[in-house]
């Protein structure tokens, strides 16, 4: 079995001229942060977990990194996401901007770059607040 390892750089001052050491990132961290990239896209009805996650959250819990699987391999990172569209929005447009997001979150968070962003609708929400008078 391979040895898992977590993404890493190196830490810059502000000027970004001298290294101040390596710094490390747990793979729950990277989760969080494209869970609530992904649920801050329009169109997004919610990220899909598990069994383990559905029970949490249950007992109130809130799971951010649900739905979400990351891959850090030869320097790459590649992520995973399992989500719910409401009923109305393009699929394809919503994907898309979950890639965008995602890649620009991640980026902007942590300075790595993201090999794949792969997007899994695995159903629509078809839950639509009816305009009763």
């Amino acid at each position: 079995m391979a040895e898992k390892t977590n993404p890493s750089f190196v830490g810059k001052d502000p000027d970004g001229h001298a290294a101040l050491g390596r710094v490390q990132l747990a793979p729950e961290v990277l989760e969080v942060i494209v869970g609530i990239a992904t649920n801050e896209v329009d169109g997004v009805a919610k990220t899909k977990g598990n069994f383990a996650t559905g029970v949490a959250e249950k007992f109130g819990k809130v799971i951010h990194g649900k739905g979400v699987k990351t891959d850090w391999s030869d320097e790459e990172l590649k992520v995973d996401i399992y989500c719910v569209v409401e009923y109305g929005h393009s699929i394809p447009e919503v994907a898309t901007n979950i890639q965008k997001q995602v890649r620009h979150a991640i980026y902007h968070m942590t300075s790595l770059e993201t090999k794949e962003v792969n997007v899994h609708i695995t159903g629509i929400d078809f839950d639509v607040a009816s305009d009763t008078k």
